[in-house]
């Protein structure tokens, strides 16, 4: 499968702190169209374990959906940031207080590829140490921090809630290595 489809011209509408949006005209000669695109830095996410085989989990206020939010500590890359294990030790200490021995990255994933450009970063990170959190902003300083088992984290998956897709998809490789 092929395709001669490219964009050839692009329009800034907006312009934001974390994302812009641009007006991209795609184009293979034949037919011309145009897609409204967020266009992102990119982020991280961790899945933090400890010693005891339980994930760290922050559950914080989402304004796009309007309530609690499950997930695994994540943020954004900062403009001036190009190392993603930086930025992802970061974030770490930021949201659950924690630093960690061992990493490894376990994937990287588009979050929605139809309409953003967004790719997080997804690490494993083991060997930890509880410490003090250093949150950022409102919902971060609301929130609160868990450490979940395998079985709340099967429980979790399989509830008739939606879940945020790279929190299910940490869970899933959480479950693969630690699931007996």
């Amino acid at each position: 499968m092929s395709s001669n489809l490219r964009v050839v011209s692009t329009t800034q509408l907006l312009s934001s702190f974390v994302f812009d949006v641009e007006r991209r005209t795609v184009s293979d000669g034949l037919v011309t169209f145009d897609r409204d695109v967020v266009t992102h830095r990119g982020a991280v996410a961790i899945l933090a374990v400890d010693d005891e085989g339980r994930v760290g989990v922050i559950s914080q206020y989402r304004v796009t959906i309007n309530r609690l939010l499950v997930e695994i500590p994540a943020g954004t890359i900062d403009p001036d940031e190009s190392d993603t294990l930086a930025v992802a030790q970061r974030e770490l200490r930021e949201e659950l207080g924690v630093i960690a021995t061992t990493w490894e990255l376990l994937g990287r994933t588009l979050n929605s590829p139809g309409w953003t450009n967004q790719v997080m970063h997804v690490f494993l990170a083991t060997g930890v140490t509880k410490g003090e959190r250093s949150p950022i902003g409102p919902e971060e300083e609301q929130s609160t921090l868990d450490w979940w088992t395998v079985d709340d984290v099967r429980q979790y998956l399989r509830s008739s809630e939606p879940i945020d897709a790279t929190t299910a998809f940490a869970f899933s490789q959480f479950l693969l290595r630690y699931e007996r």
